[in-house]
Parts: C-alpha cells; structure tokens; sequence
C-alpha cells in the first residue's frame, strides 16, 4: 500500500557497537527515504566508531573493525544527515526504545541539537504488538479456537491457570515436527527443549543484575564445554564493575559482596550472588 505522507518518511535501521547509549557508537545506517510523490532513495553505508567491534555483534552482523577502517565517523557524516533528515518523520522496528535514542545521542556527541520531538516517530514492532495482541485471552483464540470468555471468567487464577495448560497443548500440537516443514517452525515435545526455547534474555538471577556471558581464549574465540555448548560465566550488569566477571570482582573486592547484601538489590539477587561466593570458597 503506497504511504499517505505529508512530509518525506525516514525508515532506518542502526547496527551499533552494542546497546549502550552512552559508551556504544553506531557501525551501519540504512534508510529509505520516501517522499510523499512515492518517489524512493535508499542509502546505506558504514560508520566508523572510532572503537573496536566487540566479536559479538562482529558475528552477529558480520560487520568487523576493517569494514569500517576507512568509513567516515558519524561527526564527518553528522551535518549532511541532518540535512537529508530535515523535516522528515522516522519509522522503524523498535525504533522508538533504541535506534531514535541511539540516533538523538550520535547527534548531541557531533554538536548537533536535532530535534526528534518535531517529528512523528513511527514504530512497527509496538504497532505489531498493539495489533497482534500476545496476551493470554489471544494466545487461547489462536490455539484453542475459541473466545476465553466463552470457557472461562475473566482474571481468575484458576480458569487462567486451565487455559495455559490448553494453550500449551495447543502449541505442541501445532508446532509438532509432522505438522510444520520449516525446522525452525517445529518443537519437540520435551521440557529441556521447551525451557530452552522460552529464554528471552541470558540473566543469572531475575533482576538481570547478574548475566551469562560466554568465555573467549586469548585469541576470542568461543570456548566450547564437553557437549559442544559454549562455556559460560557469570558477569556484574551494572555499576562500576559492569562487564566483570563475578567471581573475579568477589576476590579482588570483597567488601562489594557486603555493599551489595546491605544495599537495595532483590532477595534472589543477593542469593545468587551468595551462591556464587559460597563456590569460589569452596574451590580454595
């Protein structure tokens, strides 16, 4: 469907060095910009970050430090994108939580005040979340073939508690490999493989102040446990030992163990971090 527009529509991606908006920089612009005659000019080129490229996001966008040797930084390029970005609104996948903020900062770090709250921010993922709900009662509908309210009422534990076990039935039913050809559309029937499949984020306790990270030789490369699976150690997420490795902090820091346990951290948090200081003691 041709866009109705009144004034040119930016629709971007950012690659970047990572999803930090104050320390990571981006790596890669694309755009289309469509004009409100329907006419198209699609651009994309690579920044450079004046910063190494963790490996990975250089595995993960097959973007490495040499793509971007010899690729202008973003305050060479600055001037002219706010000049192509002038007047014009901006869409893009989840772009209102991430590539705007990232966007807004690369401009303020080149001494440009561009003002994104002239212009309508279009985001398709929170329009496809909006529309395609993923709530209990659209997950009932999808899998079962019926309303919710036909079967059950509304917001008691229950009937909500019935109808997960309905849709969970459903799930395997659909997704069961002699139902769909696509692997990568296909579940097995089995706990590990369904726990697996339902991690959204690689958090050690449920804060996410402690995460999974995986280890690297001196060289960068992933090692690899007994069955093939990346070795994974436990890494701070935040403060001034962010990025470190838990263990590492606790022997050359002990006092932050007390701060952490005196401090306003959850209950599973400093349960974690007690079972992780309990390990390393037993290893001396």
């Amino acid at each position: 469907m041709k866009l109705n527009l009144t004034k040119p529509l930016i629709v971007f991606d950012l690659e970047t060095t990572g999803l930090d908006l104050v320390k990571d920089r981006i790596i890669q612009i694309s755009y289309i910009k469509v004009y409100p005659d329907g006419k198209e000019e699609r651009y994309n080129f690579f920044v450079n970050p004046e910063k190494p490229i963790p490996a990975e996001v250089a595995q993960l966008t097959g973007i490495t430090d040499a793509d971007v040797k010899d690729a202008p930084t973003f305050k060479e390029i600055a001037s002219e994108l706010e000049n192509k970005f002038k007047g014009c609104d901006f869409a893009g996948f989840n772009s209102n939580h991430f590539d705007i903020p990232m966007l807004a900062e690369e401009f303020l770090r080149a001494g440009i005040d561009f003002d994104f709250g002239k212009c309508r921010l279009i985001d398709v993922q929170t329009i496809f979340h909006k529309m395609e709900r993923r709530n209990l009662a659209a997950a009932y509908k999808f899998y079962c073939g019926r309303k919710m309210e036909e079967d059950f009422t509304a917001h008691k534990a229950d009937e909500d508690t019935e109808a997960t076990y309905r849709v969970l039935q459903g799930e395997l039913d659909m997704y069961a490999p002699g139902r769909q050809e696509e692997p990568e559309r296909q579940l097995n029937n089995d706990m590990d493989e369904l726990a697996e499949f339902s991690k959204t984020n690689n958090n050690v306790d449920f804060a996410g102040r402690i995460i999974w990270k995986e280890m690297k030789d001196k060289d960068g490369n992933t090692l690899l446990d007994a069955s093939g699976k990346p070795r994974m150690y436990e890494v701070f997420n935040f403060g001034k030992y962010k990025g470190w490795g838990v263990a590492d902090v606790l022997h050359r820091d002990p006092g932050y163990y007390s701060w952490m346990l005196s401090s306003d951290f959850t209950y599973n948090t400093k349960q974690i971090l007690t079972r992780i200081r309990l390990r390393e003691f037993n290893k001396n």
